[in-house]
């Protein structure tokens, strides 16, 4: 695969930027961490290099520095909010992060429940994590925001919620989503420091949309095309071209919120240095990309995933018309259409020959397979199976699962289990790979073979099951579907 990101330059660049940005506020920095901390898949997939955990990296570089302190919308608990690319409510995503934070060695020193009113799942929520020894604080919605910035930054506003007690000079606060009071929690505190006659300021890390890139750059169409739904527009930052005469990327949302946020800080630290959104960013994203030719082809065929993406999810009521409308304005923009996408044609030309349900699978070298539903195996396995047989070099005639071995797997599911859909899916056909290798040397080989599909593309001709989707971006195959589903029943 070929790379157009150096991961390394990055995290050098971004924890200077951020130990700079701390030591100009005289050594305290409340910094606002947005996107996702762990498993920033869409980042790997738009500039190739990106290591998917390269923020968790960058905290470690400054873990001496650095505590983390996690925000999770008390309505977003209520409702239980399901992170889409992991399948888990916020509430357990949080924990998940918080365990996965501390095994690399990074202080985790509280979690804040923001825009509290009551709700019950909140409640329950603080209870089990104060039960197991965690600092846990309730913010309520500002009084007087976002228009009364004197009622905001007073003891009726800010001054109403709890100050958090933190220990290092960079508290880094994430969340598991949008909408999470990430900022609300970094300029309340902030309050309080000034109330305490502590220097601090705040910043914010986000990698999208990459400022120093132009408008319609296709990673930065990309970053639109991933929150179509949320309705966010790249812009200009008209601020930063007034103040400075140069132009920056930024988004709709923080240039709409920039002059609440100015009033806020200038009322709380006296002055605000920042004369834009740009200025408050600490993103060096853009300093990574080596390769432009590489990272523009990337990020056109992530925008054409999002779009198929989109499809299903509206074929199964979890979209709304208007966003594939969004999507498909942007792919006009860059000339884009669904036949960009290699692995497309492949799986409909050999459905339509067939009559069955079809995989396709693009391989590192470039080369397309196909695998179909059979008797006893599910289309998306047999795809897997062709294509590590052709990454070990394993004749097509050769099994590398013993009828023997899938025969029994298939009467459990349908003669013990009852099941009716009851071919072999791609999880069951790894399990029953991975036990076969003790026998059988063809298997043992295609094993060893497995972390190759990492970075392919794949299709398939109906929408797979969730449990079929995980698989797949476990290996690291970035997956498309048809928005058909793959029968009648309603419950897949």
């Amino acid at each position: 695969m070929k790379i157009g990101f150096d991961n390394a330059l990055y995290v050098k660049k971004q924890s200077q930027a951020i130990l700079e940005r701390i030591n100009s506020f005289g050594g305290k920095l409340y910094l606002e961490f947005g996107g996702k901390l762990f498993d920033d898949y869409h980042a790997s997939r738009v500039l190739p290099g990106f290591d998917v955990n390269a923020k968790v990296k960058l905290l470690q570089k400054l873990r001496d520095k650095a505590e983390l302190i996690m925000a999770v919308n008390a309505a977003d608990l209520q409702k239980n909010k399901i992170r889409a690319d992991m399948g888990i409510d916020y509430g357990h995503d949080v924990m998940r992060t918080i365990d996965n934070i501390r095994s690399l060695g990074i202080f985790v020193g509280s979690i804040v429940i923001t825009q509290y009113e009551g709700q019950q799942a909140a409640d329950l929520f603080k209870k089990k994590l104060e039960l197991r020894g965690e600092k846990v604080y309730i913010h309520t919605r500002t009084k007087g925001y976002p228009t009364d910035v004197n009622t905001i930054v007073s003891d009726e506003g800010y001054g109403m919620n709890p100050y958090i007690e933190t220990e290092r000079p960079l508290i880094v606060v994430t969340a598991p989503g949008p909408g999470s009071g990430k900022m609300a929690t970094c300029l309340c505190q902030l309050y309080h420091e000034s109330k305490r006659g502590v220097k601090a300021g705040y910043a914010k890390f986000e990698t999208f949309p990459i400022w120093n890139i132009p408008l319609k750059h296709p990673v930065n169409v990309a970053y639109e095309a991933a929150t179509a739904d949320l309705k966010d527009v790249n812009m200009i930052d008209h601020f930063h071209l007034e103040a400075y005469g140069v132009k920056t990327v930024n988004y709709n949302r923080d240039i709409e919120v920039f002059p609440v946020v100015k009033a806020i800080l200038t009322r709380i630290l006296g002055e605000c240095r920042y004369q834009s959104p740009t200025d408050m960013g600490v993103n060096m994203a853009g300093y990574g990309i080596v390769d432009d030719e590489v990272v523009q082809a990337a990020a056109k065929q992530e925008i054409i995933r999002r779009y198929y993406q989109t499809l299903c999810y509206y074929k199964q009521g979890l979209a709304e018309m208007d966003t594939i409308k969004k999507l498909e304005f942007l792919m006009s923009e860059l000339g884009l259409s669904p036949a960009d996408r290699k692995v497309v044609a492949p799986a409909l030309e050999k459905a339509q020959a067939c009559g069955k349900r079809v995989v396709s699978l693009e391989l590192p070298n470039g080369q397309i397979v196909t695998g179909k539903t059979t008797d006893d195996l599910e289309a998306a396995s047999t795809a897997l199976l062709n294509g590590i047989k052709v990454l070990a070099g394993i004749a097509d005639p050769i099994k590398l699962i013993a009828p023997a071995v899938i025969k029994p797997m298939v009467a459990l599911k349908k003669k013990t289990y009852k099941e009716r859909h009851y071919q072999l899916d791609p999880s069951e056909v790894l399990m029953a790979l991975v036990v076969s290798q003790t026998s059988n040397h063809a298997a043992e080989l295609a094993v060893e073979h497995l972390k190759e599909l990492k970075g392919c593309e794949a299709h398939s001709t109906c929408i797979l099951s969730a449990a079929d989707e995980k698989l797949f971006k476990r290996l690291g195959i970035n997956l498309t579907c048809e928005p058909e589903f793959p029968d009648a029943n309603l419950y897949m």
